[in-house]
């Protein structure tokens, strides 16, 4: 969900990928000296590939331009589930989503007409922490109280994998970027890689006293971190499994963690009221972010890492400069705690769920609320942007989704 270019190549056999950022890409760069740039720092690109590189980055420029002031309108009201919803999760370009719930099914929705497509049955308790492998979108994984994770085909609902070897519920996961691993978290203080392709344990996280409620992979796939109620993220290889570093500072459960897009830092988020910036490669604190009355629920990054976003218990939202650290605006007008926050792609637009039953639409540069999402009758703990920014699911626990388009 960045703006960036991935490029396929063959070395000794060998299919690989490598993605190139386009941080600062906007709708009025200019494209050919853009292009002549990147040639000179990535050989990959010859002289051949040119005009197919230019009208690829044309085409993302045409993207930034678009919805950018875009109003939001109910377009559907799905019953997703007999009993409650526990997480929605949409796929890159938005064309279906998934919601997980405690009828133990995974179901695939069509984003468009609202209709069901498939019902993932297998496991035996809750069905908690879903995914997309995006940006590919034909994998899901799905994390259950019943202790494993399953993989299923996208386009059939067959179950490829199951994965066990936890031993208490699974509560998050995450596919890395190349699509080759799944990575699971756990209330049994580890968090385990799996391959995708035989379905064996790759290997097992170990080192967190308590139960890890968030993991995530940087960008190039080779660094994991783990969020947990022992107050620490860790920094793992995701080659060996090995340590890297523990970010030590915070002083109550870790209720996010994540690597900025070109991976140089990593912001928790703390029921201690702070986020936390870290260096991501010595794992020293550069900055601690404060100003908010009660636990940090959520916290984010926008696409080209300029921008965090806070979400509290204290029924507010911040801005910050990455550079800077300052708060550089205040989000006011929710009546309850915002468990969600995100940017959209195109990073000018902010969008938060709470308890008070509303999400909420803001400007990224103002801090200005620009919409107010109405209709659920019950909490929102889900919210999400689809890539072009023109489609907002909602997940409440009046146990119905809502999209917005």
């Amino acid at each position: 969900m960045r703006n960036g270019i991935m490029l396929e190549y063959e070395k000794h056999g060998e299919l690989k990928t490598k993605s190139i950022d386009l941080l600062d890409l906007g709708p009025s760069t200019d494209v050919s000296a853009l292009v002549e740039e990147i040639q000179k720092a990535e050989p990959l690109i010859t002289a051949s590939r040119t005009e197919q590189v230019k009208l690829l980055i044309q085409r993302l420029q045409e993207k930034l331009g678009q919805h950018s002031n875009h109003t939001f309108y109910l377009f559907k009201v799905l019953k997703a589930h007999i009993l409650p919803l526990t997480n929605v999760a949409l796929n890159k370009s938005g064309s279906c989503f998934i919601t997980g719930s405690y009828d133990r099914t995974c179901k695939l929705w069509d984003t468009a007409s609202g209709e069901e497509l498939n019902t993932l049955e297998g496991h035996r308790n809750v069905v908690y922490a879903i995914a997309f492998n995006n940006p590919y979108g034909d994998k899901i994984a799905t994390g259950s109280f019943d202790k494993t994770c399953k993989l299923w085909s996208v386009e059939t609902g067959k179950c490829y994998h199951t994965f066990r070897g936890h031993t208490a519920e699974i509560v998050c996961l995450s596919f890395n970027p190349q699509s080759t691993l799944v990575a699971t978290g756990s209330m049994d203080t580890t968090a385990k890689l799996w391959n995708i392709q035989n379905g064996e344990e790759v290997c097992t996280l170990r080192g967190h006293s308590a139960e890890i409620i968030s993991l995530s992979f940087n960008t190039s796939g080779d660094r994991i971190i783990t969020g947990s109620f022992d107050h620490t993220v860790v920094v793992w290889d995701a080659d060996t499994g090995r340590k890297v570093n523990i970010l030590i500072g915070h002083c109550a459960e870790i209720s996010s963690a994540l690597f900025n897009w070109d991976c140089s830092l990593i912001l928790t988020g703390s029921m201690d009221k702070t986020c936390m910036l870290w260096d991501a490669a010595n794992g020293k604190c550069v900055a601690t972010l404060t100003g908010h009355d009660d636990e940090i629920l959520d916290s984010c990054f926008d696409y080209t890492g300029k921008l965090i976003a806070t979400a509290s218990a204290d029924g507010t939202a911040r801005i910050f400069s990455a550079a800077t650290r300052k708060c550089i605006a205040k989000l006011e007008g929710h009546e309850g705690e915002i468990s969600k926050i995100s940017f959209n792609p195109q990073g000018n637009r902010l969008l938060t769920g709470s308890s008070d039953k509303t999400a909420r639409i803001w400007d990224a540069q103002t801090g200005q609320c620009l919409q107010v999402l109405e209709g659920h009758t019950d909490e929102i703990f889900s919210c999400t942007f689809n890539y072009k920014g023109n489609i907002v699911i909602t997940g409440s626990k009046d146990n119905t989704c809502r999209i917005w388009r």
